[in-house]
């Protein structure tokens, strides 16, 4: 008998609890951020990026967003990223690290913030505050102020465009001075 008065006691007990929850579930259902379901999170990421089963590059971010529910969808990447591009041969041709970046998956677009810089196989090295890669293309663009540092020289200006190796590079408004062979540019 002491053991059905267990058993019923336990029912009314939880019968009282679920109805005082039951009120709470509705209000819980409102505070809950729903920008939160439309993203996807991750730390410490790497992925690969390969055609044809060669690796192209791989990139690695300390924090990984997808947004989800926006358009156009996007990858945040808000606490630093490297990247490392490599040739047909799997040998690095260059790499590229920045403090923020954002991949747009409707226009294969990756927009890197902040401290970018990117330093190819002869040690060049480009400093700008932005910087875009479009994967499709293969290439780097800016309009912003560029830094490029060869072994013999600095070069500055706004505007860049680039190959993904960063062996080949065009600065749209090139400033300062640049230095000259001593064979100069006209003839004596």
């Amino acid at each position: 008998m002491q053991f059905c008065k267990y058993h019923l006691i336990l029912i009314i007990a939880n019968s009282f609890l679920l109805a005082a929850c039951g009120g709470n579930l509705k209000k819980g259902k409102t505070l809950i951020d729903k920008s939160l379901m439309d993203t996807e999170k991750a730390d410490s990421v790497t992925i690969f990026y390969s055609n044809n089963g060669r690796t192209k590059a791989k990139l690695v971010s300390k924090k990984f967003q997808h947004i989800i529910n926006v358009n156009p969808p996007y990858v945040e990447m808000s606490e630093g990223l490297k990247v490392t591009f490599y040739n047909e041969n799997q040998a690095i041709t260059s790499t590229l690290t920045a403090k923020r970046g954002r991949y747009y998956e409707g226009n294969s677009n990756v927009l890197v913030r902040d401290s970018v810089v990117i330093v190819n196989q002869r040690q060049e090295q480009l400093r700008t505050e932005e910087l875009i890669w479009n994967e499709q293309l293969q290439k780097f663009f800016t309009e912003k102020n560029v830094q490029i540092q060869t072994p013999t020289q600095i070069l500055y200006g706004n505007g860049m465009e680039a190959n993904q190796d960063f062996t080949e590079y065009t600065i749209i408004h090139p400033k300062g001075i640049i230095q000259v062979p001593n064979k100069g540019l006209l003839p004596k």
